[in-house]
């Protein structure tokens, strides 16, 4: 079926100032402040997540991913790369992502622990979902403009195992990332005196979407259960018309078309919540999780904006060297103001990239739902069509005798 894509819909969907009763309109001050000029036009680098081996040892047990890395980049030493890669390396590589560019939206990763509704954490549809996740993971930080070209990504798609375990432990130690949480903390307690108004919308915007697709992914959960119910009740329903047909000899025909009914009616029942699973329930819950890593963008900007107060602070009430703190705080306002413009820029990419994202899945699913409703409608249609017929075809017979 051609997908239905009404313009009317469109058109709304499309308003920076008209986002559906999911979406909140968009802090205008954020439009159009700063572009990514160096985005690529061709595609380069091409990812692919698969193969998912079990490992088992003494002390535990885990999953590793082939990576498989095509590109045309001159800065690889090939065009083509292999290697294997655990959860734990997926999450190294987003905590170096974010320790470079602490005001980048960093895609999410699917969560560690089993998903609700799993029953164990290694089953199959468990690691298919991890699976995809990653994949999508790498593919998004690819097509990112900036994100592309960090070096550890470039290391986590080539390096050899014992290759990235050695470049691991070249990043910070415990003690220095401990005081980069303590420094968090405590700018939270303080709290940043001279946040623009435009990250203030931001942050109440970022809550308000956080709220709304929690709603929506705890309800399109709770609806898949629901369809799934329904799907095994049908699977149990048409086989009772097809034994009661064996006993009802003048009942044969609208016994057996009922169940062959519910059985075709059960095998698009079957498709519909494959697409919700596999098409809805996941983007849902991805924009979930982004708003959890909007949270903590916007806590690490705040954390250099913190910074950048307290040497102020000092500098008014002449705590310190006066010429050291001026330029100390020359080089922190160099800084806020690249985070604040690479947050500026990132959000405006993300946000078109989210309302994409979600209205494709949203139309895709209303074409699922329209293509489930009219094959059920004409499969029940056709059994009453042949019904009426074989009335028909009776009544004849009668007044011929």
């Amino acid at each position: 079926m051609a997908s239905r894509n009404p313009t009317r819909q469109d058109a709304t969907l499309n308003d920076g100032n008209s986002f559906s009763p999911l979406m909140l309109a968009s802090p205008s001050s954020m439009i159009n402040q700063i572009k990514f000029e160096d985005e690529p036009e061709v595609k380069d680098l091409f990812i692919t997540v698969d193969e998912p081996e079990s490992h088992i040892t003494a002390i535990e047990t885990f999953i590793t991913y082939r990576i498989a890395t095509k590109t045309t980049r001159g800065e690889f030493d090939s065009s083509e790369f292999e290697v294997r890669r655990r959860y734990q390396d997926f999450l190294w590589l987003k905590s170096r992502l974010e320790d470079a560019h602490p005001t980048l939206i960093i895609p999410p990763l699917p969560e560690k622990f089993i998903v609700k509704g799993m029953v164990e954490r290694f089953n199959d549809d468990f690691i298919e979902t991890r699976r995809k996740a990653l994949h999508k993971f790498l593919n998004r930080i690819a097509d990112h403009p900036t994100l592309t070209f960090n070096e550890d990504f470039k290391i986590f798609l080539t390096a050899q195992a014992w290759e990235l375990t050695s470049h691991k432990k070249q990043g910070p130690g415990l003690l220095s990332r401990m005081g980069q949480t303590f420094k968090a903390v405590a700018s939270s307690v303080r709290g940043v005196k001279n946040r623009p108004v435009e990250f203030t919308e931001l942050a109440e915007y970022v809550e308000a979407f956080g709220q709304k697709i929690s709603v929506l992914d705890k309800v399109s959960q709770r609806i898949l259960k629901e369809q799934k119910d329904y799907y095994e009740e049908m699977k149990e329903y048409g086989p009772i018309y097809t034994l009661w047909s064996a006993s009802e000899e003048d009942l044969v025909d609208p016994l057996r078309g009922v169940a062959g009914c519910i059985d075709k009616c059960c095998k698009v029942t079957e498709a519909l919540n494959s697409k919700l699973s596999n098409d809805l329930i996941p983007i849902i819950h991805e924009y979930v999780l982004y708003s959890e890593t909007l949270s903590g963008v916007q806590r690490r900007r705040d954390l250099i904006q913190a910074e950048l107060d307290a040497k102020v602070d000092a500098l008014v009430k002449q705590k310190a060297d006066k010429d050291v703190l001026k330029e100390e705080i020359e080089k922190l306002e160099d800084k806020v103001e690249c985070a604040n413009n690479a947050l500026k820029a990132d959000w405006e990419r993300w946000k078109k990239n989210m309302r994409t994202d979600l209205k494709d899945t949203f139309l895709n699913m209303a074409d699922s739902r329209i293509s489930h409703y009219e094959e059920c409608l004409a499969t029940w249609e056709s059994f009453l069509s042949s019904q009426s017929y074989d009335e028909q075809f009776d009544a004849q017979q009668e007044e011929g005798s």
